[in-house]
């Protein structure tokens, strides 16, 4: 009898030392794809997480916020306003609002944006928008997060990207740029250059 009792609990420990081995390497295989995982560089938004990814966008932003070539008409109706830039004005932690817009928007910021702004607290943060001669069909939101990093949510004129509704484009996809990504670097280039050729 004894001897059949230290026979079961030499398999029983044989059993729970295989059972240790085998977790601890699992434990290593998950660590090692963990390590080798990289977290994505930009993310697509689509139209069901467009408002709520955009508006915690807003309230994660400090300081200075670049916008750069807009449609500045898809500010026509005040839901779209609401959705994209009220939450901007009024975050205390931003301190300024700038867009870099093409000559041709002119009239639309006088008509359709300003009295918009105006009627909102911080109006004050809003400047007067640069007017350059913008190419290309790139268009971005720029500022820094509550951890000191540059992100970005970037989209382009046009199919599939806008949805085209009479006179005006609304955003339907934009791509939400991380802050370890290249791509906020050379953002910034292209905003620094649009500024240097009008200056």
């Amino acid at each position: 009898l004894l001897a059949l009792l230290l026979v079961r609990d030499l398999r029983r420990e044989s059993q729970e030392e295989r059972m240790r081995a085998a977790v601890e390497r699992a434990e290593i295989s998950l660590r090692e794809i963990g390590s080798a995982l990289k977290a994505p560089e930009a993310i697509l938004v689509g139209p069901s997480e467009l408002i709520s990814s955009t508006e915690q966008f807003a309230r994660r932003l400090q300081g200075d916020v670049v916008w750069f070539n807009v449609c500045l008409l898809m500010f026509r109706p005040q839901q779209t306003f609401d959705m994209l830039l009220r939450p901007m004005i009024e975050n205390p932690l931003v301190t300024s609002i700038e867009f870099i817009s093409r000559q041709s928007e002119k009239e639309r910021w006088r008509t359709e944006l300003k009295p918009k702004i105006t009627a909102c607290s911080g109006s004050n943060k809003v400047k007067e928008p640069e007017w350059c001669e913008v190419e290309g069909t790139v268009s971005f939101i720029l500022a820094k997060t509550l951890d000191g990093k540059e992100e970005a949510l970037v989209s382009f004129w046009g199919e599939p990207f806008m949805s085209m509704v009479p006179g005006r484009q609304i955003p339907r996809y934009v791509f939400y740029v991380q802050a370890h990504s290249g791509l906020v670097a050379r953002l910034r280039e292209i905003e620094r250059s649009c500024r240097l050729a009008t200056g």
